[in-house]
């Protein structure tokens, strides 16, 4: 268990951080918030594209640096994903789990899941109707991780 005094700590120096992340986000509406033990990026945008990709996976990268390093991502209010921010938000997942932190998103439109299914990017991303499943999910392989000796 964590100490209450570190938690307080990190969740002040969190508030800072999350005004100075959310300030990075000039071209791209985004919510970000923090639970226990992941934080939740809402794109609130209708189209996702390589370039706001690139911009998200700055601002997700940056959280690898914080004591709550598992993101989820939101993906509610797009409607569009062109094909390499498809890849460069794939690149973010994989550069989580290359850091024993998990990227899980969800709430995903059912035609930017057929057209990942269509370009077999779907199968290699960590992906979940809900977030109530996605925290389902972080907790499982922070639970592994602690198994196997990862989580250090």
């Amino acid at each position: 268990m964590v100490k209450m005094e570190g938690v307080i700590s990190s969740l002040n120096s969190l508030r800072c951080s999350f005004k100075q992340l959310h300030r990075k986000f000039i071209n791209m509406k985004v919510k970000i918030s923090t639970k226990e033990r992941f934080h939740v990026i809402s794109i609130e945008e209708p189209v996702l594209t390589a370039n706001m990709a690139e911009e998200l996976g700055n601002v997700c990268l940056s959280f690898l640096q914080n004591e709550v390093k598992n993101v989820v991502l939101n993906m509610q209010e797009v409607k569009e994903v062109d094909l390499k921010a498809a890849e460069v938000v794939l690149s973010i997942q994989q550069k989580f789990y290359d850091n024993n932190c998990s990227f899980v998103i969800f709430c995903i439109n059912k035609d930017i899941e057929k057209k990942l299914d269509e370009n077999e990017l779907l199968d290699m991303m960590n992906i979940t109707p809900t977030e109530s499943e996605a925290w389902d999910i972080i907790q499982m392989e922070e639970i592994e991780r602690e198994l196997l000796g990862g989580d250090e």
